[in-house]
C-alpha cells in the first residue's frame, strides 16, 4: 500500500483474491497483495481506537458502542478499547493494559473513599500549608496550588498538591512535612490493598 490508498489497497488485494480463486493469480500479485494486507491491517488497528475515543468524545456510552464493536456488553467493549490502547507504563500486552487500568481505578476508588471519610483534616492540613510565611518561590508556588485546591468539592484533589508540597517543607518546616508524608503512606497503601482485593476477587 504504498501509495497509501486504504480504499485502492482493498480493490487490488480484491482482485487479487478473485484472481487466486479462479485459479488465474501469479506469484508477484499474490505477494504484493499479503503485502499490502498487512499494511492495511496495521493502519485499520489504529484507526479502531482511534474512532472509539471520538465516539465516547461525542458523547456515545460504551452500552451504545458494544453492539458497534461487535461485543455483548459494556465491560467488553471498554476491555477491547483498553487492550487496543498503546500502554504509557511499559505493559506489553493487551491484557495487561486491562489489568493495570483496573488496578489504577480500583486504587483511585480507594484513595477518593478515604479522601471522603478524612475531608475535615485533609482540608485543615491544606489550610496550615496554604497559609505559611516566609516560603521560597518554589514552596510558595506549591502551596499556592493546595490554596486553590482547597476550593474544590472533592476532597481527592487536595491529595497530588498535599504530596507535591512535601518536598518544599522538609527544611524549615519538618513536622509539618511529616504529616504530608504519613499520607502519601497512606494512599500508597490503600492504592496497594485495593489492588490486591480485587485481584483476589478476579
Amino acid at each position: 500500500m504504498g501509495d497509501g490508498d486504504p480504499a485502492g489497497a482493498v480493490s487490488r488485494i480484491h482482485e487479487v483474491v478473485a484472481a487466486a480463486r479462479a485459479g488465474a493469480a501469479d506469484r508477484e500479485g499474490l505477494l504484493a497483495a499479503l503485502a499490502d494486507l498487512r499494511v492495511l491491517r496495521e493502519e485499520l488497528a489504529g484507526w479502531e481506537p482511534e474512532l472509539i475515543t471520538a465516539a465516547r468524545t461525542a458523547g456515545a456510552s460504551w452500552v451504545a458502542l458494544a453492539p458497534a464493536l461487535g461485543v455483548a456488553s459494556r465491560q467488553a467493549a471498554e476491555r477491547r478499547y483498553l487492550r487496543l490502547q498503546p500502554s504509557n507504563t511499559g505493559e506489553k500486552t493487551g491484557e495487561a493494559r486491562v489489568d493495570a487500568e483496573r488496578d489504577r481505578r480500583a486504587g483511585d476508588r480507594a484513595v477518593a473513599d478515604w479522601a471522603r471519610r478524612n475531608s475535615a483534616n485533609l482540608r485543615k492540613l491544606a489550610g496550615r500549608v496554604s497559609a505559611l510565611d516566609g516560603l521560597d518561590a518554589a514552596a510558595q508556588k506549591s502551596a499556592d496550588r493546595l490554596g486553590a485546591a482547597l476550593g474544590d468539592d472533592d476532597p481527592a484533589t487536595l491529595l497530588p498538591p498535599l504530596a507535591a508540597a512535601r518536598s518544599h517543607l522538609a527544611d524549615d518546616h519538618a513536622g509539618l512535612a511529616e504529616e504530608l508524608g504519613e499520607i502519601s503512606e497512606e494512599t500508597d497503601r490503600l492504592r496497594r490493598d485495593a489492588v490486591g482485593h480485587r485481584r483476589t476477587r478476579d
